[in-house]
């Protein structure tokens, strides 16, 4: 029985960038077990607890805005989760705020429009990082192929690219700041947009938010902090 949802946002460091996205689901599983807050569980001859995280981040990829509902089968205080809940993590995972959100609100993954990315490249291979930025936004379609497991699919890369801004942050370093599409119609991967741009592979990848449907609070933080400003 579900009588209250959480809405966990939470961040990911570098020992556990390389966790898979299943890994994870039942990492927080035992966390929230551990834990011994009243977590509820599906129905049937092997029920599981009802959580649900966003959206898959890339292997590699750490986080500062992930985002995770967890159901409840009693009421407990935001504050009293990240209590109970903090003990059982690794230093590598930080609750950084819970908040109750409506139990007929959409899931959680369906509600994903935009993830966010900071890429890092060395600077020595992206000299004319700017100019192949603003020749790739130009364009009205840039062919890519990804190959998987022995497959290649081909696919448009450029509608899955919604904001891409090149700073400097020191002399060794490009970075690119990417808004990348996320929802039913594909999803963007920070990789393989580096790739499609010709550039160097990343010296790292962190993902800075993840924008929701509706208003969310890291719509506005990107808003706020003029992420994408020139």
């Amino acid at each position: 029985m579900k009588a209250q949802r959480l809405r966990v946002t939470f961040g990911r460091g570098e020992a556990m960038k390389y966790i898979t996205h299943l890994d994870m689901m039942r990492f927080w599983e035992r966390a929230l077990r551990r834990a011994g807050v009243p977590i509820a569980y599906s129905e049937g001859f092997s029920p599981h607890a009802q959580l649900s995280l966003a959206a898959p981040l890339p292997v590699g990829t750490t986080s500062e805005a992930e985002l995770m509902d967890v159901f409840m089968a009693e009421h407990v205080a935001p504050r009293t989760l990240i209590r109970q809940v903090s003990p059982q993590l690794p230093p590598a995972i930080e609750i950084k705020s819970v908040e109750e959100v409506g139990l007929s609100l959409p899931a959680l993954q369906a509600d994903v429009r935009f993830a966010d990315y900071e890429v890092d490249l060395p600077a020595d291979g992206a000299v004319d990082a700017e100019g192949t930025v603003e020749r790739f936004l130009a364009a009205e379609s840039v062919p890519w192929e990804h190959k998987r497991d022995g497959e290649v699919r081909a696919y448009d890369i450029r509608p899955l690219v919604d904001a891409i801004v090149v700073v400097r942050p020191d002399p060794a370093v490009v970075r690119l700041r990417m808004r990348l599409r996320n929802d039913n119609s594909g999803s963007g991967r920070p990789d393989q947009v580096v790739a499609a741009l010709g550039l160097p592979a990343p010296l790292r990848v962190h993902r800075t938010g993840l924008s929701l449907a509706g208003a969310s609070p890291a719509r506005e933080a990107w808003r706020k902090r003029g992420r994408f400003a020139s």
